[in-house]
């Protein structure tokens, strides 16, 4: 197998190895395995038990799957949405701990090629299974209004509609095929007192990413997969990175733990659902003073665990 330099930092790794409560004869599950950085944490912890991998990225799946090697451990190659399938192909029926670590790893960052950075110029890809629609399909294809729309709701970009104009101006004079390009495009458009404290591309870019992915209907059917897999007492970890997926996740957990949806001008409760998990931690875990001055990229991560109720 060729080896794959898979370097990646992992964000709040302590915290969310306590988080899960880990079992010596436990099943654990590492829906978002990456460079196994926090796979790695799990399975040296276990004896009888056993930890199951998953990646979209075959870069990922392949150094994984090098480092998980002297472990109770295997490394799939899917998507964490596709979780119930894939792993009770491998003879598991439920787990008593699941994390989802959302970011994009730094390997994604930093391997140029892969098109996910704005710090350079290559070609505008920003797929993480590295199959199915570029970015640069979403960019030469979609509709000013549809373009817009992506970066208003995935990027929060209040400039998104002089973005996606000015996307569709270029294109028309040559197709935008490099994250040169697009941050060219994206430097454009975004006024100029707009532009000196910080980069302007940051949000039309996580947008694209977004897109190109499926990141929230990832996420959504991913967590209610993770949940129902978990047996009572186990526990679901999640860091997000932006405040959208974060939205998500905090919905999500509140809902479970709710119990009752019977409208609130209702004497008494007659839909009889009861609340099916609880919080570990009311408030998500933010990373400490010690690891924001080790790793830049763990300002913006959020701890949120939830514990399956017997």
């Amino acid at each position: 197998m060729e080896k794959i330099n898979f370097s990646h930092i992992s964000v709040l790794l302590p915290e969310s190895i306590e988080g899960l409560a880990v079992k010596p004869d436990g099943v654990y599950i590492d829906g978002t395995c990456g460079g196994a950085g926090h796979s790695a944490e799990i399975a040296k912890r276990l004896t009888t038990g056993r930890l199951i991998g998953i990646d979209r990225d075959p870069d990922a799946v392949k150094a994984a799957s090098e480092r998980l090697a002297p472990y109770n451990a295997k490394v799939l190659h899917g998507n964490y949405s596709d979780m119930t399938e894939l792993v009770r192909a491998e003879g598991i029926e439920a787990a008593d701990g699941i994390l989802l670590d959302l970011g994009v790893s730094s390997h994604q960052l930093d391997t140029l090629e892969r098109g996910f950075s704005y710090h350079g110029d290559a070609p505008l890809d920003m797929r993480m299974s590295q199959t199915g629609q570029t970015a640069a399909d979403l960019a030469n294809t979609l509709s000013a209004e549809e373009l817009s729309r992506i970066m208003f709701e995935y990027g929060e970009e209040k400039f998104s509609r002089r973005i996606a104009d000015e996307i569709v101006k270029r294109r028309e004079i040559k197709p935008i095929e490099t994250t040169g390009e697009l941050a060219d495009i994206v430097s454009a458009a975004v006024p100029a007192k707009f532009k000196r404290d910080k980069n302007p591309c940051k949000k039309t870019f996580q947008a694209f990413r977004i897109a190109v992915n499926c990141e929230f209907d990832h996420l959504s059917k991913g967590l209610d997969e993770a949940f129902e897999l978990l047996n009572p007492g186990g526990r679901l970890c999640v860091i997000t990175f932006h405040s959208l997926e974060d939205r998500i996740v905090k919905q999500r957990f509140a809902a479970l733990c709710k119990g009752c949806i019977c409208p609130p001008d209702f004497p008494q409760c007659i839909c009889g659902q009861t609340p099916r998990g609880k919080l570990i931690n009311r408030k998500p875990i933010e990373a400490s003073e010690e690891e924001l001055a080790a790793n830049n990229r763990s300002r913006s991560a959020k701890l949120r665990i939830i514990e399956k109720i017997k």
